[in-house]
């Protein structure tokens, strides 16, 4: 069984107890997050497609990790012969996951 959710501006595909990283939410940790924003589930062979959500499904999941940051990555531009340099950093905040759940409403199509 899985899912597609959607989240932060971006797809993930999540399966029951995968720990993952979302982009940073406002929540605690221990907290359970709903996302409802369910492109797609599969189940026992059959597949159901939202247009855009599937209607009643949602993923249950508990926060690990409130707020941590990502790897840095450096940016570094220059113009040639002109001595222009600049040199810049950035770490993006993330919020750390655990899917306790992936649950579908009784009785909806999607």
């Amino acid at each position: 069984m899985y899912a597609i959710i959607e989240t932060g501006g971006k797809q993930y595909r999540v399966e029951p107890n995968e720990v993952f990283m979302v982009e940073k939410l406002d929540v605690a940790n221990g907290d359970v997050v709903e996302f409802d924003k369910v492109a797609l589930i599969q189940e026992e062979g059959t597949v159901r497609v939202g247009k855009p959500w599937v209607e009643g499904a949602k993923v249950v999941c508990r926060v690990l990790k409130a707020e941590g940051k990502d790897r840095k990555i450096v940016i570094f531009t220059y113009k040639a012969k002109e001595n222009i340099k600049r040199k810049k950093g950035h770490r993006q905040r993330f919020t750390q996951v655990k899917v306790e759940q992936i649950a579908m409403a009784s009785g909806t199509e999607g």
